[in-house]
């Protein structure tokens, strides 16, 4: 953080986040998650990237074995800041013409985020409907990836759906959603 009116307004936009959306934290205390992330300068710096690229950040819930609350990027279509990429670095490397700016996976990277699984795609659905317009790539198994491909989803017709593509290719429409354990 910048200083001290940067993190109070981060901070600000994220209760008023979390006020508005208690169907996705049901039992969450702010304040916990507050005082979590006050002593955490880094998951603050975090936090920042994933506001400023459009994703919304809220938490999703907690995980009681690991003792970390979880925020996945929560905003309706897919973040703004993070479309138009290609899967990962080695899609990125492979295309010869029209590269995208960038990949996923090493956006995530550089963010300081995991991409969202399937698994966790679908649970976020759960919480609301999101990508009605837009897609987003989620973690593809190693096997699929070996051969070229790349996993994305969406939600159509009140569905979630699971798709592939080549793991070069990008669209204006699609992007990737991103998870931070606090």
């Amino acid at each position: 953080m910048k200083n001290e009116n940067d993190l109070e307004r981060l901070l600000d936009i994220l209760q008023k986040r979390f006020d508005s959306n208690m169907n996705r934290h049901e039992g969450l205390n702010w304040e916990k998650i507050k005082s979590r992330l006050e002593i955490d300068p880094k998951k603050l710096m975090i936090l920042e990237k994933m506001e400023k690229s459009g994703g919304e950040p809220d938490v999703v819930g907690y995980d009681e074995a690991a003792g970390e609350y979880i925020i996945f990027d929560c905003s309706s279509e897919s973040p703004k800041g993070r479309r138009s990429l290609c899967y990962d670095v080695q899609a990125l490397e492979s295309r010869k013409k029209q590269k995208p700016d960038g990949s996923a996976i090493g956006m995530a990277s550089e963010i300081g985020i995991d991409i969202l699984s399937e698994k966790e795609y679908r649970y976020l659905q759960t919480l609301g409907s999101f990508d009605e317009k837009t897609s987003s790539w989620v973690k593809t198994p190693e096997k699929i990836r070996a051969l070229g491909g790349a996993l994305f989803c969406d939600r159509r017709y009140d569905s979630v759906f699971v798709y592939h593509n080549g793991a070069e290719s990008y669209y204006a429409s699609r992007g990737f959603r991103g998870s931070l354990r606090i």
